[in-house]
Parts: structure tokens; sequence; C-alpha cells
């Protein structure tokens, strides 16, 4: 009988050690993803909220390297060599970390990703920093939070916000010389068998502002190969001949890809035909 209950409390005892209470966590763990240029940006971060305690120089420590979160510090990585604010960073994976103050923020990229916080943090394992300046805005942000902003075809903005504390720095990738190679190696140099590779070649032309003859030259090789045509095609075509100052052609153009939309029920289409008429007038 001893035995029996000595086996039974055993029992009881291992399946209690075992046993955990699930709570929500006071600062979530979440995974932010962007494209930037042609560089995968991904960040891994903590949440945490203020619940009624002050933000700037507490839970924001002034002049004290921090976490740039909560608990494991921040992971941001880059697929493709980056520059932050003009700083070369090759591509990889860093810890995140910021030293702020009320005026100005000191953002930190680290080597070492296996630290708890800022705990046991070296400067000897940075890999760069730079400083930005901080601001207060009115809007109130409870918990903190990271989020990009403010896109361009190869730069976007990375903004830490938490109550009323913003520091912001721009992430840019290199775009132009890989497109304008590729551009080159497979429709300058070469005959395409895809005719949506002329198409991607005159967008970025007419995007970058280059050679719009030549975009046109392969806008129309497009609708020559294609067995019906594309409102999206006739729009780009219909630019370009703007951009020729080719009026007359332009808004003809326009015309029909306003019809072929209208066809297709696109009415973003029909508007931005519509505008650009306009802008011919």
């Amino acid at each position: 009988m001893k035995k029996i209950l000595l086996v039974t409390a055993t029992v009881f005892y291992a399946a209690l050690l075992g046993a955990q209470i699930q709570t929500p966590p006071a600062s979530p763990t979440f995974e932010l993803k962007g494209t930037v240029g042609l560089t995968e940006v991904n960040l891994i971060y903590s949440r945490p909220s203020a619940r009624g305690r002050s933000v700037a120089g507490e839970l924001i420590p002034y002049n004290e390297v921090w976490r740039t979160g909560a608990n494991a510090s921040t992971k941001i990585s880059f697929s493709t060599d980056v520059k932050l604010n003009g700083n070369p960073v090759p591509a990889g994976t860093y810890a995140l970390y910021s030293l702020f103050t009320e005026e100005e923020a000191t953002i930190i990229l680290s080597k070492n990703l296996e630290l708890w916080g800022a705990m046991g943090y070296n400067a000897q394992d940075d890999i760069l920093r730079f400083k930005v300046p901080v601001k207060h805005p009115s809007s109130h942000y409870e918990t903190f939070t990271i989020s990009f902003s403010d896109f361009t075809m190869n730069s976007a903005n990375l903004n830490l916000k938490w109550e009323h504390t913003k520091a912001m720095f721009a992430i840019e990738s290199e775009v132009d010389p890989i497109v304008m190679a590729q551009i080159k190696e497979q429709v300058i140099d070469n005959t395409p068998t895809n005719s949506n590779t002329y198409f991607q070649a005159a967008t970025y032309f007419y995007q970058t502002n280059r050679d719009a003859e030549l975009a046109l030259n392969w806008v129309n090789q497009v609708l020559k190969q294609s067995t019906e045509k594309a409102y999206w095609v006739v729009h780009l075509q219909a630019k370009l001949l703007a951009r020729l100052n080719r009026k007359a052609e332009a808004t003809a153009a326009a015309k029909e890809s306003i019809q072929l939309a209208q066809s297709a029920g696109n009415p973003d289409y029909v508007r931005l035909n519509e505008k650009l008429i306009a802008s011919l007038n």
C-alpha cells in the first residue's frame, strides 16, 4: 500500500510540475515583413504597452542602451546589402538597439543576437551607430510599434513609435543598376520570348523617366504579340505618347484603354485614363 501511495504521489507531483497556466503575454512578440526595393526586410520584436506608466525617459530609458522593445532584443534582417540613413550595411541579421534622449536617438546594429534585452551589451559588437532626431507627435501609441512608411522604388522609412515618442530612419536598397542590367540582358541585347518582359522594361523606363521612344517601341511589341489588347498596356502606351507630346495619339490610346477597362469592369483605369486625357487639353 505504501508503495502504491508513493507511486501515486510521485505521478501527481510530476503532473503538478508539468502543469502550466497559459495567460496572455504582457509584451506579445510580432513579426514585421516588408519589401524595400529588391530587399526583403524582416523584424521580430516584442511589443510592450504603457499601461499608465511613463514612457519617455522611463520605459524608453534616456542615455541607456535599450532593447528597442521588450524581452529579447529586437532582430532585423536584410536579404541584400542596404543603406541605413546612408550608412552601408551588409545583408544579414542584427540586433536592433537604440539609445534615446529627448531630442535624438542613436540607432545601433549589433552582431550579438544572443542577449536577453540589453543585459551584457558590448559596444564592441556594434557594426553601426548613427543618430536621428526624436519627435514628440500629438498622436498617441499605447503599444510600442515598429512600422514602414514612405515607400519609394528603392527606399522606405522604418518608424519606432511609443506614446508620444517617435524616431525614424531610412532603409535604402540598390535597385536601378540591378534592374537596368536585367533590361540590358533580356530586352536590349536579346529578344524576349515573353511579351510581359517588354511591358516590365517599358514600365520601368516610364517610371524612371528614361527613353520614352524606346519604351513605346517595347509597348508596341507587346500589343503586336497579344491576341487581345489589355487596358493596362494601352494605358502605358497613352502615357508614353503623352510624354512624347503626341497628344492626339495619346488621347486616342487613352480612350481605347477606357473602353477596354469598362469591358473588363475596372473603374480605376477608367479614371486614370480620364485624368490623362484632361491633362492633355
